[in-house]
């Protein structure tokens, strides 16, 4: 399995503790982009006042260096675009009664 791939696994286990689901699943992630042994994970929150978006940052970064083959990790917030429940999973959508 490629890099981007193993990381992308990797923060499945990573959960919004507001929603109680991987920040994969909620469409929170928007890329990880590798460049050798360097990775960047570009993200978004629910919402600019997410109470929870620091612990967030910490556990993203936190799974990705966990990654075998992984040595820098950096995390982008941002918000272009601003994340909308269209980016959830269909399963996200599914448990949370969305859609």
């Amino acid at each position: 399995m490629a890099l981007r791939e193993q990381v992308f696994d990797a923060l499945r286990g990573v959960e919004d503790p507001e929603l109680g689901m991987d920040v994969v699943d909620l469409g929170l992630v928007y890329d990880v982009e590798v460049d050798g042994s360097s990775v960047k994970v570009i993200h978004s929150l629910t919402s600019m006042g997410c109470p929870a978006g620091p612990m967030i940052q910490e556990d993203i970064h936190r799974a990705a260096s966990e990654v075998e083959g992984v040595e820098a990790v950096e995390v982008d917030l941002t918000w272009d675009p601003p994340w909308t429940p269209e980016r959830m999973s269909d399963d996200a959508k599914f448990i949370l009664g969305i859609g």
